[in-house]
């Protein structure tokens, strides 16, 4: 493993031990050029993915699934929430193991959103109004309320 304050090519690995949700394995490592220390994540993949974005107008484009990215919006969403870490990560795990395991090696940015939306309604209803403001590109306040309204009508429907 490359170290990333020096560029040295090995490191010797310190500490292994199973993330919190299970999902990943966590090894603390050092560098043998500069003995500086630096945590790693080992995931399983199960085939690679990639997501298919609109570009607008007829446009597609095709990138890879990067599950850090989907981690970043998920926490933006979070941020200042009362929301543990690790409810995030099992998240975001869950997220990627879904897509993963449905078969096909392409998918959709809408249907992503979409299974991050039904995460977050269950999760912290901030955090999905907050997530729905930029994936449903509110543009005004008027949306935001008329949202927040359904989101309230649905909770009290429970």
């Amino acid at each position: 493993m490359r170290c990333p304050f020096c560029g040295h090519e090995d490191s010797q690995v310190k500490d292994s031990r199973p993330t919190e949700d299970g999902a990943a394995i966590r090894r603390r490592r050092q560098c043998e050029g500069c003995a500086a220390r630096f945590t790693t994540f080992e995931r399983i993949q199960l085939r690679d993915l990639w997501v298919i974005k609109s570009t607008g107008g007829d446009g597609v484009r095709r990138e890879p699934f990067d599950r850090e990215k989907l981690l970043r919006s998920v926490s933006i969403a979070t941020r200042k929430r009362p929301i543990e870490p690790v409810r995030i990560e099992k998240l975001v795990s869950g997220i990627q193991r879904q897509l993963e395991t449905q078969g096909e090696s392409e998918v959709s940015s809408k249907r992503i959103g979409e299974m991050v939306m039904d995460g977050l309604k269950g999760l912290d209803s901030v955090a999905y109004i907050r997530f729905a403001s930029v994936y449903r590109d509110f543009s005004e306040a008027r949306d935001f309320e008329e949202f927040a309204g359904t989101v309230e009508q649905a909770g009290r429907a429970e």
